[in-house]
């Protein structure tokens, strides 16, 4: 696999930082939420779409410590597994 760099699994989204699960004065966290939320929902529906049941893979909306927005993907082993193959049966355009 290629990516971003050594960390371009993480990308901005790693929670290995101490400091992390302390909310910081003045960040708006909840509007970055909502964001992620928009976009967690879209994928959602994506899935749905896509033939997967949302109680084996969903995507999660949070945010980090820095208060960016923050989608993750969380599922069943065996779900996530499909998800994997059908991604990969669906070449990409180079956009993503």
């Amino acid at each position: 696999m290629t990516g971003a760099g050594e960390n371009w699994l993480s990308d901005g989204i790693d929670d290995s930082d101490a400091d992390f699960g302390l909310w910081v004065p003045g960040v708006d966290y909840v509007a970055a939420w909502r964001v992620a939320r928009e976009s967690a929902d879209r994928l959602n529906r994506a899935f749905l779409g896509a033939g997967f049941e949302l109680s084996e893979v969903r995507a999660v909306a949070s945010t980090n410590e820095d208060g960016r927005g923050v989608v993750r993907v969380s599922g069943w082993p065996d779900a996530v597994e499909r998800l994997a193959g059908f991604l990969e049966s669906h070449p990409g355009d180079g956009v993503a």
